[in-house]
C-alpha cells in the first residue's frame, strides 16, 4: 500500500510539473499565435499567390496567368479626370424670368415720375443723384424738356416690354459659356438651341435705333444707351444649381472599371516588355487578391500556411530570449511588452498602407526599434527590427525584397543609433541617422531602378516623417513601457534625481545626515559601477533613495542626532532593531505612495539583504538569551541584493558608514576597512544572488579605495588670519 502511493505520488508531481512546464511556456508563446494571426488579417493572401509588378518598360522575368476572372479599375485619378471631361460635356441650362421686364418697366415709371417735379437741370442733377443715377450737366439741360423727358420714357418702356421681355442674356455670360449649345427653359419647356442664338446686351442696345426719340442727336442717342444700360437687368440667366446637378450626375455615371480580365487569361509572358496595359491589369490583379475577404475551402491549407510562415518568422525573436536571454523570456511582462509593440508595428503599418501611402518607408519599425534598444539594450533592438522588416517586408501588400530592404535598414539604424536617452539631442541624433539611413536606401534603390528625382525626394520624404514621427511617439510611449516592463530609463532617472523632488527635499531638510551619506554612498557607488560596465546612473539615484524610510523616525538614526542623545539609551534591543528594520518596510511604503519605479524600489530592502542587526542583537545577548523565534527581530527583511546595482549599494554603505569611525583614514586603513567590510558581506552570503564576478568584486573594491583616498587626502594648513584653520587651531582655541 505505501509503494503504490508513492508511486502515486510521484506520478501526480510529474503531471504537475508537465502542466506548470506547459503553461510557463504556453504564457509565454501565445503572443505569437496572436501577432501571426494579427498578420495575416491585416495582411491577407489570398489563393495563396504573390504578385510582382514591375514598372512599365521593364522586361518581366516570370509569366503571369490570371487564376480567377477579375476587374481592373480605374484609380482615384483617372476616374476624376474622365468625370471632368463628362461634366464638361454637359450642356449648360438657361432660363427666362418674364417678370424681370415687367419689374424694370415699374421701376422705370418711378424714376421718370420723380423727375417730372424737376423743372431745372440742378434738381434733376439732385433727383438723379438720389436715385444712384449717373447723369452729366449737359444731360440733366437736355432733360429740362418736359416733352424730352417723356419721349425717352416712352421710348425705354417700349425697349423693355417689346426686347427685353423677349430674353436677353448678359453678354459676359453667355459669350464666355465653354459650350456651343444651351438649354433654354421658358415656360415649363426645354429647348437645346445654338448659343448664338441667344440675344445678348450689346445686341439689344443694337436695337435701339428703332426706338431712338431724337435719332438725328448723339447726345440724344448717347443719353439714350446710358439709360438702357442703367435700366439693364438680362431676362436670361444661367441656372447654376440644375447644370451643376447634371454634371454631378456625369461625373458619378464613370464606369469605375478599366478593363476586365478572364480566368486563366495571360496577362503577360516571360521576357516580354512591360506595356501601361500589362502593369494595370497585374496592378488590377494584386488589388483582387489583397481585398478577397471569403476564401473557398480548397484555401483553407494556404491560409494555415501563410499564418505559420508569419509564425516561423516572429519564432526567430522568440527563440532569441528563450535561447539567450532567458532572464527576460522568463519575465512574463518582457514578453509581453515586446509583443506589444510588435503588434503596433503590425496594425500602424496596415493603417498607413490602407490610408496614407503604400511606400515600405512609412513602417514604423524605428519606434519600436528606439522603444526596445532604450527598456533593454541595442542586440535585442536589432534582431526585432530584422523579424518586423522580414514579416512585413515580405508581404505582398508591399511587392517584394525593396520593401524588405527599406524597412531593414531604416529599423537596424533606429536600434543601432541610441542607446539610452537622457537628452534631448540624442533623440535628435537617432531621428537624423534614421533619415539618413532611409536616404541611403532610397539611393541605391534608385540608381539601381532608374528613378526619378521626384521618386527619389518622395522616397526620402516618406522615410523622415516615419522617423521624426517615431520620435516624437518614442517621448509619449516610453513612460508607459517603462512602468509595464518595471525598467526605469536613463531620462526618468535624471528626473528623479532632481533635488527638488517632494522625497529628496524631504531628505536634506528632515534628515541631513541620512542625506549626507545617500550623496556619498551615491557616489561610490555610480564610479563603482561604471568601473564594471553596470548602470552608475541607476546606482546613484538608487542610493538617493535607499534610506527613505527614515524619515519617519529620524533622531533614532545615529546619523542624524545631535546633542540631545540616542534614545536607543532608553529602548529594549528589540523594539530599538524593530524600529531600525522598519525603515526598510517603511521607505517601501513611502516609494509606493510617492509613485516611484520598480528598479528604485528595489534599493530599499536590498541594501540591508538579510543581514542580522549586530548592535541591538548584541545587547539583546547581553541582557540574557535570546528565544530563537525571536531572532528575526534582529535580521532585515531582504531580500538579499538581485543586481549589480544594489549590490555595489549594499557594499558602499557599508564601507561609508564604516570610515565614519575612522580617525585618520590613510591609504591602508582605508583598503583594510573596505576589505572588511565586503568579506563580511560575501561570507554572510548577502551577494550570493547577486551576479557579481570576483573580477568585478575587486574592481569595486579598487575604485571604493581610489574615490575614499581622494575624499579624505592630507590638507596643507593655512593660516588663521587668511581664514585658515591650522593643527593648532583646537588647542589655541581652548585657551
Amino acid at each position: 500500500m505505501n509503494s503504490s502511493t508513492t508511486v502515486s505520488d510521484k506520478t501526480g508531481a510529474l503531471e504537475r510539473f508537465r502542466q506548470s512546464r506547459y503553461a510557463y511556456h504556453g504564457a509565454r508563446w501565445l503572443p505569437l499565435a496572436c501577432l501571426a494571426l494579427l498578420t495575416y488579417a491585416l495582411f491577407p493572401v489570398a489563393a495563396g499567390l504573390t504578385v510582382f509588378v514591375p514598372e512599365v518598360g521593364d522586361v518581366s522575368t516570370e509569366e503571369v496567368v490570371a487564376p480567377f476572372e477579375f476587374d481592373v479599375f480605374k484609380t482615384e485619378a483617372e476616374r476624376q479626370q474622365e468625370g471632368d471631361e463628362l461634366a464638361a460635356q454637359v450642356v449648360p441650362i438657361y432660363e427666362y424670368r418674364s417678370g424681370i421686364s415687367d419689374s424694370i418697366a415699374a421701376h422705370v415709371g418711378r424714376i421718370f415720375a420723380s423727375l417730372d417735379s424737376a423743372d431745372t437741370a440742378t434738381t434733376i442733377l439732385d433727383i438723379a443723384r438720389r436715385l444712384d443715377m449717373s447723369l452729366t450737366p449737359q444731360e440733366a439741360v437736355y432733360l429740362e424738356d418736359v416733352q424730352v423727358r417723356s419721349a425717352f420714357r416712352r421710348s425705354i418702356v417700349r425697349m423693355i416690354n417689346i426686347h427685353l421681355a423677349r430674353g436677353v442674356a448678359a453678354r459676359r455670360t453667355i459669350e464666355t459659356e465653354t459650350q456651343s449649345e444651351v438649354f433654354l427653359r421658358r415656360g415649363g419647356d426645354e429647348v437645346r438651341m445654338h448659343r448664338d442664338s441667344i440675344t445678348t446686351q450689346a445686341q439689344y442696345l443694337a436695337l435701339r435705333a428703332s426706338e431712338n426719340p431724337d435719332p438725328n442727336s448723339a447726345a440724344a442717342d448717347f443719353l439714350f444707351v446710358n439709360l438702357l444700360n442703367k435700366f439693364f437687368r438680362p431676362t436670361i440667366v444661367p441656372n447654376l444649381p440644375d447644370t451643376e446637378s447634371r454634371r454631378e450626375r456625369a461625373r458619378a455615371s464613370v464606369d469605375p472599371v478599366k478593363d476586365h480580365v478572364r480566368a486563366n487569361e495571360r496577362i503577360i509572358n516571360n521576357h516580354e516588355i512591360v506595356t501601361a496595359e500589362a502593369k494595370d491589369r497585374l496592378l488590377g490583379l494584386q488589388q483582387t487578391l489583397l481585398n478577397m475577404g471569403e476564401l473557398d475551402q480548397a484555401s483553407v491549407g494556404r491560409i494555415l500556411g501563410q499564418v505559420l510562415t508569419n509564425g516561423l518568422v516572429l519564432a526567430v525573436f522568440w527563440l532569441l530570449l528563450l535561447l539567450y536571454l532567458p532572464n527576460i523570456y522568463a519575465e512574463l511582462r518582457h514578453v509581453h511588452v515586446f509583443s506589444a509593440l510588435f503588434a503596433v508595428v503590425i496594425l500602424a503599418a496596415a493603417a498607413t498602407f490602407r490610408f496614407i501611402h503604400t511606400g515600405a518607408e512609412l513602417i514604423p519599425i524605428p519606434f519600436a526599434a528606439i522603444i526596445m534598444t532604450v527598456l533593454f539594450n541595442g542586440r535585442i533592438a536589432m534582431v526585432a527590427a530584422m523579424v518586423l522588416a522580414a514579416l512585413l517586408g515580405f508581404q505582398v501588400a508591399y511587392g517584394g525584397p525593396d520593401a524588405f530592404y527599406i524597412a531593414l535598414l531604416g529599423g537596424v539604424t533606429a536600434a543601432l543609433s541610441v542607446r539610452t536617452i537622457s537628452r534631448r539631442t540624442e533623440i535628435l541624433w537617432s531621428t537624423a541617422l534614421v533619415v539618413a539611413a532611409f536616404a541611403t536606401a532610397a539611393f541605391t534603390l534608385g540608381l539601381r531602378d532608374g528613378w526619378s528625382a521626384a521618386e527619389f525626394g518622395l522616397s526620402v520624404l516618406r522615410g523622415a516623417g516615419n522617423a521624426t514621427l517615431s520620435a516624437g511617439l518614442v517621448f509619449l510611449a516610453l513612460p508607459i513601457f517603462e512602468r509595464w516592463a518595471h525598467i526605469t530609463t536613463g531620462m526618468s532617472l535624471l528626473e528623479l534625481s532632481d533635488p527638488n523632488r517632494p522625497l529628496l527635499r524631504r531628505l536634506a531638510t528632515e534628515v541631513p545626515g541620512t542625506y549626507a551619506h545617500s550623496l556619498a554612498m551615491a557616489n561610490l557607488s555610480e564610479r563603482a559601477c561604471d568601473a564594471i560596465g553596470a548602470d552608475g546612473l541607476l546606482a546613484r539615484v538608487g542610493c538617493y533613495y535607499h534610506d527613505i524610510g527614515k524619515l519617519q523616525k529620524p533622531l533614532h538614526f545615529v546619523e542624524n542626532q545631535g546633542a540631545g542623545g540616542n534614545p536607543h539609551d532608553r529602548l529594549p534591543p528589540d523594539v530599538s532593531a524593530t524600529i531600525i528594520r522598519n525603515h526598510v518596510i517603511e521607505g517601501l511604503a513611502l516609494a509606493n505612495e510617492h509613485g516611484l519605479p520598480h528598479g528604485l524600489k528595489a534599493f530599499i530592502p536590498e541594501h540591508h539583504g538579510t543581514a542580522e542587526i549586530t548592535y541591538f542583537l548584541d545587547r539583546a545577548r547581553q541582557n540574557g538569551e535570546v528565544p530563537e523565534e525571536s531572532l528575526s527581530l534582529y535580521r532585515y527583511p531582504g531580500p538579499r541584493p538581485r543586481s549589480v546595482e544594489t549590490a555595489v549599494c549594499m557594499l558602499a554603505d557599508g564601507v561609508e558608514a564604516a570610515l565614519r569611525v575612522l580617525a585618520e583614514p590613510s591609504p591602508q586603513k582605508l583598503r583594510a576597512a573596505i576589505d572588511h567590510v565586503v568579506n563580511q558581506r560575501v561570507e554572510s552570503g548577502q551577494l550570493d544572488e547577486a551576479p557579481l564576478t570576483l573580477a568585478q568584486l575587486n574592481k569595486v573594491k579598487e575604485t571604493f579605495v581610489h574615490t575614499l583616498s581622494g575624499m579624505y587626502h592630507n590638507r596643507l594648513d593655512y593660516p588663521e588670519g587668511a581664514g585658515g584653520i591650522t593643527a593648532n587651531w583646537e588647542e589655541n582655541s581652548k585657551t
